[in-house]
């Protein structure tokens, strides 16, 4: 714990130094996080690009549904325990040591031979991956709370959530690199590692844990914008108790986000992990053609996420449930046209892909950003925690496991039927804090 302790407080600078000093540090810590948080997702999912070389040597999709399941089982768990002690960590030392130990794990897995000798094996590996992967988006919340303020947060956090879409959809090129480069498909896992390593030292050199611990006032005071009834016990780090029973467990709007990204998740993830598989089956992509669509796919969520931030804030006035239901519901279309696009037309998937990734990344950032909305910024991290558990240990979870059995039972159009269910659920979960929502946002800025 003291590795980890929360930076101390130290002596405030000269009032003349603070003003460049915040303007400095707020681009350097944003930096920091979104060059971590993009480095976390070079090693989160390049195992999906080999699975179609594991199905080649005797695996079928149900089994290697069930070893993917171990990053989402992980995953959902640790988001979840491991925000709530990212809520009681240095987030600059605790971000690094998640994304240095997972790209380890991978690059194990693509030098060891044993790593993909079986199921278990590849499980227990990816389980692991999993566990340091929930170890990065809570601490980039942490920073988020300290070092932006509510009324900027939305726009802030879309542009740091194409994190996601800048390191995934880095894995296609990477992985095609890879085979360039080194000739073996286990190079799929190690390469992108090393680029991992990497990114955890520039990480560790950016990021800086609270303005306070850097000589600097609360981003409430220097930006002047108090929430209503904010005190100096705000600034305060709670206990693990106070944590869980007072901002998260019993808050019920909480609840309902949480369903909701569980449905997001079954969709991104149904999308994203079987996409090589998918298109190399149903729809004769090669090898090549399916890391480009992947690329794609990603970078795509990169203008549809600063977009749905933009729309948020400005046009829904910080309201966060419009935009991720109307993102949701093209979604739905986006989803049936690439699944009823005949074979051979390789635009339209293509196309219909981009949708996808355009419209996705929307809803699951903003569920996060709704998730610190709903509570203190000492509870950001498992707030964020718990949708994550509904969206992995639900969602993605089901995407992996399930959808492989689905598959292999009803082929593809079963699969794609799941995925349609899950749109519109999310749909109806979001819909639910709708009042509550705009009743809350109207309290706070009154």
């Amino acid at each position: 714990m003291r590795l980890i302790a929360p930076a101390p407080h130290t002596d405030r600078l000269p009032l003349e130094r603070i003003d460049p000093e915040y303007k400095r540090l707020r681009l350097q810590v944003f930096i920091g996080i979104f060059i971590g948080y993009a480095g976390y997702y070079l090693v989160r999912k390049n195992f999906s690009l080999v699975m179609p070389e594991l199905i080649a040597q005797g695996y079928s999709k149900a089994d290697l549904g069930f070893a993917l399941s171990g990053v989402s089982v992980a995953y959902g768990l640790s988001k979840f325990l491991m925000g709530n002690l990212s809520d009681r960590s240095n987030a600059r030392t605790f971000l690094s040591i998640g994304l240095l130990l997972s790209a380890l794990t991978m690059i194990f897995m693509g030098t060891v031979p044993f790593a993909t000798s079986s199921i278990m094996i590849m499980f227990v590996l990816l389980f692991l991956n999993g566990w340091f992967q929930g170890m990065g988006w809570p601490p980039c919340g942490r920073v988020m709370v300290h070092w932006f303020s509510a009324t900027e947060r939305g726009t802030k956090m879309s542009i740091w959530n194409v994190a996601h879409n800048v390191g995934g959809g880095l894995i296609g090129p990477l992985s095609i690199a890879a085979i360039a480069i080194f000739g073996t498909w286990q190079s799929i896992m190690y390469f992108p590692g090393l680029v991992a390593l990497l990114s955890a030292l520039v990480t560790y050199m950016l990021v800086r844990d609270t303005p306070q611990s850097c000589g600097l006032p609360t981003i409430e005071e220097y930006k002047n914008e108090y929430p209503k009834n904010y005190t100096a016990d705000h600034e305060k780090e709670l206990s693990a108790k106070e944590i869980f029973f007072k901002y998260v467990f019993n808050n019920r709007l909480l609840w309902y986000i949480a369903f909701a990204n569980a449905f997001v998740y079954l969709v991104r993830y149904g999308i994203l992990d079987w996409a090589p598989t998918y298109l190399e089956e149903a729809k004769g992509f090669s090898v090549k053609e399916t890391g480009w669509a992947y690329f794609a796919y990603e970078y795509a969520g990169i203008p549809g996420t600063l977009l749905c931030g933009w729309i948020s804030d400005k046009v829904f006035k910080g309201r966060r449930a419009p935009a991720t239901i109307i993102y949701m519901a093209l979604v739905l279309v986006a989803v049936i046209v690439y699944w009823k696009n005949p074979a051979g037309n390789i635009w339209v998937d293509n196309a219909a892909l981009i949708a996808i990734g355009f419209l996705i990344y929307g809803p699951v950032m903003l569920i996060g950003v709704q998730a610190l909305d709903l509570v203190s910024k000492k509870a950001a991290g498992t707030a964020a925690g718990l949708t994550g558990l509904f969206g992995y240990m639900g969602g993605a979870l089901f995407a992996n496991i399930a959808m492989g059995f689905v598959v292999d039972a009803w082929g593809w159009d079963g699969g794609f039927i799941v995925l349609i269910i899950a749109c519109i659920l999310s749909i109806f979960f979001t819909a639910l804090t709708w009042n509550k929502e705009k009743i809350n946002l109207q309290q706070k800025l009154s």
